[in-house]
């Protein structure tokens, strides 16, 4: 069974968020919120990786392509906020949640819930930026539809 160039992209973008989250929390970074921001970095690339593979494929429609882009990147938040869960679980729920930096959407006492709801939001909002961007880089390479 192959998977999908976007599931894996989209894995791609977790991973790499995952990896440079943890990172940032064991070197006692977690706490810094522009740091945070660098994870747009990933999303970009797990996109535009996609995009490259469709036009290596010769699927040059912009739809098509900021479709495909679009579901990258999802993938990328959905996969994403449900490691977020588990690992605020295993960090100890709520508590962790609470120490999190204020800084980010609303302060107060989130549950996990409520701040996993909140990253999904951010989450989508962002990818639809990020797809946004990529697609303006691209598009000297796809054909009018």
């Amino acid at each position: 069974m192959k998977i999908s160039k976007e599931v894996f992209n989209g894995a791609t973008i977790f991973i790499g968020i995952g990896v440079y989250f943890l990172l940032m929390n064991a070197l006692g970074f977690a706490d810094v919120f522009y740091l945070r921001l660098l994870n747009i970095v990933f999303v970009y690339y797990g996109v535009n990786k996609t995009i490259q593979m469709n036009i290596a494929e010769g699927k040059k429609t912009f739809v098509s392509n900021a479709v495909s882009a679009m579901k990258t990147s999802l993938v990328g938040v959905v996969l994403s906020v449900f490691g977020l869960i588990g690992y605020s679980y295993m960090q100890g729920g709520d508590n962790y949640v609470q120490s999190l930096s204020e800084t980010f959407l609303f302060g107060g006492n989130p549950s996990v819930e409520t701040y996993s709801f909140s990253l999904f939001f951010e989450g989508v909002a962002s990818s639809v930026i990020v797809t946004l961007f990529a697609m303006l880089y691209w598009n000297r390479q796809f054909t009018a539809d």
